[in-house]
């Protein structure tokens, strides 16, 4: 019996239990397998659910519990943390036939990683209001925002926010399939998703790549400034500023 051997049979529950593989007494471990290997699928199907909430919500408790056990299949966990474990399921999700009619699964399941990932994020204490306020404008466009790990930026093609927002807060569901950018942010205990201003998310990105804020409008089409800025400083997610060279 291989290591292959086993895990295929742990996560596969139409296999037989491995060969050779044995109880105390010496008997056939069968049984014991089979309530082992039980428990290992409930327990991965479970960190799923947790971490997918909308997700699940979205197509339903029978479908997910189906769709998680298929997952795990193709992906078994890599470390024995389980609070990550699911990082393959937006790729997943792109190619499992049976949710192929619903595009923007993929990129919830994205959301729900990066907030998931930013409350595990390490702390950082935002910096002053003040000290950005007392830049000159060539001070500023010069200077390089440090942003809080626990920053998470998503691009996506469908209405995110909007769709996370109606299932998670009881807003009105999205109208149109409309792209949105979503930056999230951790200004206390727990992620929040922020609906960016149009055209703000490639300066964003710019700021996020350690690029200067001059060069981050440069890389940005036109989008309200003011309002990104007090966004970032609202949600207490700019920790330094560099100036100089």
């Amino acid at each position: 019996m291989t290591q292959t051997e086993f895990r295929a049979a742990l996560l596969n529950p139409d296999l037989p239990a491995p060969p050779g593989l044995i109880d105390p007494e010496g008997r056939p471990a069968g049984r014991r397998f089979d309530v082992y290997r039980n428990n290992v699928t409930a327990s991965l199907t479970e960190a799923l659910r947790q971490a997918f909430p909308v997700v699940r919500k979205l197509v339903g408790e029978e479908f997910f519990t189906a769709m998680a056990r298929e997952h795990l299949r193709a992906h078994p966990p890599t470390s024995p943390v389980l609070m990550f474990y699911g990082a393959a399921m937006p790729v997943f999700l792109e190619t499992f036939p049976p949710a192929r009619h619903l595009g923007y699964l993929p990129d919830i399941a994205r959301l729900e990683l990066a907030l998931r990932h930013a409350y595990h994020a390490a702390d950082a204490e935002p910096v002053a209001p003040e000290s950005l306020q007392a830049l000159s404008p060539e001070a500023f466009m010069t200077a390089r925002l440090t942003l809080a790990p626990a920053t998470r930026l998503l691009r996506s093609g469908w209405p995110v926010h909007a769709i996370w927002s109606a299932n998670m807060r009881g807003t009105p569901p999205p109208s149109k399939a409309v792209a949105e950018d979503v930056l999230i942010t951790r200004p206390e205990f727990d992620p929040e998703p922020h609906l960016l201003p149009a055209g703000a998310a490639p300066f964003i990105a710019a700021l996020l790549a350690g690029e200067t804020v001059g060069s981050a409008l440069d890389a940005a089409p036109e989008f309200d400034l003011t309002a990104t800025l007090g966004l970032l400083i609202g949600a207490r997610a700019v920790t330094a500023v560099q100036t100089g060279d």
